[in-house]
């Protein structure tokens, strides 16, 4: 369990949890106007990848043990370091513009430092349980 300000909240309470699903759900609109032939292929890499995320959060939290939830939110983190790269083809194949991925990539960068800080959080607790 979580606690914020003396009060103990689930994971979707986590700041990063709910920055994480809306960037699912804008990312989910922007592949729409992404060409049909890259369906299977970036449009469907780039859903999985920032689907992820939040997911390994939840799955994470699931397992109560600190030490797992650090490594669920790890990989977490390299979700959304893999989406920024599907981002970054996305703009080689002018696909979107500088400044939509520009807008991604520090919002992805904002969700990892949310987690850092989360991940520091369990450290925190680990230790001191």
């Amino acid at each position: 369990m979580v606690e914020e300000k003396g009060k103990s909240i689930g994971f979707e309470g986590l700041e990063a949890y709910g920055r994480a699903t809306k960037l699912r759900r804008e990312i989910y609109d922007l592949v729409k106007s992404f060409p049909k032939d890259e369906k299977y292929r970036l449009s469907d890499q780039l859903i999985r990848s920032t689907r992820k995320c939040p997911a390994q959060m939840v799955e994470g939290y699931g397992r109560f043990h600190y030490q797992e939830n650090i490594q669920f939110c790890r990989i977490a983190r390299g979700s959304l370091a893999e989406s920024i790269d599907h981002l970054n083809v996305a703009l080689e194949c002018a696909y979107i513009e500088k400044e939509m991925h520009n807008k991604f990539v520090a919002e992805i960068t904002t969700i990892s430092k949310l987690l850092n800080g989360y991940i520091a959080y369990l450290n925190s607790r680990k230790t001191s349980s």
